[in-house]
């Protein structure tokens, strides 16, 4: 079974980041899919027991709220006792957005991979991707 990575992403830069969540994940021995949050199936990441999630910050520091808000709600009442890995970039603020979306999916039960999330400042540079690679490494090995 593959490890699902599912995101949104604007303008490259959140997709960059999955992909190297893919890389460390393929590198560790496993199947990696990466899915647009579009075509994500909540059925499917409910019976995985390790997934990751990436989406960036948007407006006032929150998720996007077309597609990923809307999936993430629907999918929270079914995280409970799941590993999320949570990574995304932005392009102001400090990062309140992930720090609350790491709160919300351990108050819906969850255990966030790194504890904090994966964020980069716009596109991510060198020590961002290594950052992605070896929280997918971390992800397969819970996965």
């Amino acid at each position: 079974m593959a490890v699902s990575i599912v995101y949104w992403s604007g303008t490259g830069n959140t997709q960059t980041m999955a992909e190297a969540v893919a890389k460390g994940v393929e590198e560790a021995g496993k199947e990696a899919s990466l899915i647009p949050v579009s075509e994500a199936n909540i059925d499917v990441l409910a019976n995985e027991t390790a997934f990751a999630l990436g989406c960036p910050s948007m407006g006032d520091e929150v998720l996007e709220e077309g597609e990923m808000e809307p999936f993430v709600a629907e999918l929270e009442g079914r995280v409970n006792g799941k590993n999320i890995l949570l990574f995304g970039s932005y392009g102001w603020g400090d990062g309140q957005w992930m720090r609350d979306w790491v709160e919300r999916m351990q108050g819906a039960g969850a255990t966030v991979i790194t504890g904090e999330g994966v964020i980069a400042n716009e596109d991510p540079d060198e020590d961002g991707i290594a950052s992605c690679e070896a929280a997918g490494k971390e992800l397969a090995s819970l996965a």
